[in-house]
């Protein structure tokens, strides 16, 4: 049996900025970025699993946890396959899973949770607006339409909020997400940093 992947959360409210502060470190040699939304918009909408997701998504609901997962999980497989992702010296960071407890229990048989850093914002407009010029900039319809962006916040506040407290609290770090992205990345460095350095120290050469 494969062992787990040494992981760190990012985790927040639509438009927390999870998928920006993701996509920086994952160009930081030692952090791997695996994105559950990537993974999803990637899929053929003419195969089983494209047509399950973009019919879960276009109503701003979420897909089945075991769905979700194995999709996932297929994913990730793959770019260690092709030697994108090395599990022995890249730290695992995920961004948009897992976003309901089911997903957590069910995503332990594939990763150890070494630290779960929280995007904080209180304010709920600015994240919507957030995500409407995020729509503009990357031609993401789906995040355009204002009904589906506040079914999102509803999602997230009835079931994706809830696997904070799956995880111990002392793995829970937080971080204010309404500073520059810069700001925000030098806040989310001083949490995983230190995991990476000791994910590297305990790799055997």
């Amino acid at each position: 049996m494969s062992t787990t992947y040494k992981s760190a959360l990012l985790f927040g409210a639509p438009g927390s900025g999870k998928g920006t502060q993701g996509r920086i470190l994952g160009s930081i040699p030692g952090f791997y970025h695996s994105s559950c939304g990537e993974v999803f918009r990637r899929l053929n909408p003419e195969s089983e699993l494209g047509r399950i997701f973009f019919d879960y998504s276009s109503r701003g609901e979420l897909v089945p946890d075991e769905v979700t997962v194995r999709m996932w999980a297929e994913s990730l497989h793959a770019h260690e396959v092709l030697g994108d992702f090395k599990p022995k010296s890249d730290l695992l960071i995920l961004d948009g899973i897992p976003r309901t407890v089911e997903q957590a229990r069910l995503m332990e048989q594939h990763i150890d949770v070494l630290a779960v850093i929280y995007l904080v914002c209180d304010n709920r407009e600015e994240m919507i607006r957030r995500l409407r010029r995020r729509a503009l900039k990357e031609n993401r319809p789906d995040d355009a339409d204002e009904k589906v962006i506040r079914k999102r916040w509803e999602v997230y506040e009835q079931e994706t909020a809830q696997v904070l407290e799956y995880y111990d609290p002392s793995r829970v770090k937080e971080v204010n997400s309404l500073g520059s992205p810069a700001q925000v990345l030098s806040d989310v460095l001083q949490h995983v940093v230190p995991i990476q350095d000791h994910h590297f120290a305990t790799v055997e050469v």
